[in-house]
């Protein structure tokens, strides 16, 4: 596939998921990543800057036929600066896992690739045939109700329309927020405990919750500490993003 100004062979990536897509199916295409893309590990490209302040000037001196970016890790003045400069750019919306695979197989055409690559299909087969909803040890097997912080100092929680919420939704976990107005809720700490939710999931990004910083705040209610790039990453992580997650949810309620 090409671009408007011909095939496609130096791409920039404003998202980590999209870098390790890239990376992964088309080596070599890719001449710029955030200083957050951390996988594939070793990997050798010009740095731009964050997610949320890439370096304009840099992106553009890398001369890239197209740039790959999300409307919701990436702000949009820093986009349409790079489209001013001359730059295509492409934006993903993900919202959920199907969207993701759609938005996927588009990036990765839209980069060059002449067909889809057998981590795509393996990801998709790894969500078409999951098992039934998480059950605690010896229990039931049933949906369980949870709290997702993705922040703290404020706390701030999966809300409404978001991937991971969408991820956890599949694996049998329905978080508490997920009818709130907004994404990513401001929510008391109080109000969290009075929710009452049978599990907490814990993250470690955005913000790196740990064993000592997290599950103190939620004392008597399992807390499943859990990698952000399984629940949050879009890309090869997915064909074992179910295993991962799921392995964590189960150990935090036995």
């Amino acid at each position: 596939m090409t671009g408007s100004r011909g095939a496609v062979t130096r791409v920039v990536s404003l998202v980590p998921s999209l870098t390790e897509a890239v990376a992964e199916t088309l080596p070599g295409a890719l001449v710029g990543a955030t200083d957050w893309c951390t996988h594939p590990a070793g990997l050798d490209v010009a740095r731009i800057g964050g997610t949320k302040n890439p370096d304009v000037d840099a992106v553009r001196r890398l001369a890239p036929d197209l740039v790959v970016a999300n409307e919701e890790e990436n702000r949009e003045p820093d986009l349409a600066a790079l489209r001013a400069a001359g730059v295509e750019v492409l934006v993903t919306e993900v919202r959920d896992v199907p969207g993701a695979f759609r938005e996927l197989d588009r990036v990765l055409r839209a980069c060059g690739t002449k067909g889809r690559p057998r981590w795509l299909d393996e990801a998709e087969a790894a969500w078409s045939d999951l098992p039934g909803p998480l059950a605690s040890s010896g229990g039931p097997s049933r949906r369980t109700t949870a709290v997702v912080p993705v922040w703290r100092r404020p706390w701030m929680v999966l809300g409404r329309d978001t991937f991971a919420g969408d991820v956890l939704a599949r694996l049998g976990v329905d978080h508490l927020y997920a009818a709130h107005a907004e994404r990513y809720p401001r929510i008391p700490l109080e109000d969290l405990r009075e929710a009452d939710p049978d599990l907490v999931v814990l993250p470690d990004e955005p913000y790196r919750f740990t064993a000592e910083d997290g599950p103190e705040a939620f004392a008597g209610t399992p807390c499943a500490l859990v990698s952000g790039r399984h629940l949050t990453w879009y890309g090869p992580s997915l064909a074992e993003a179910p295993r991962v997650i799921g392995e964590a949810l189960r150990a935090a309620r036995r």
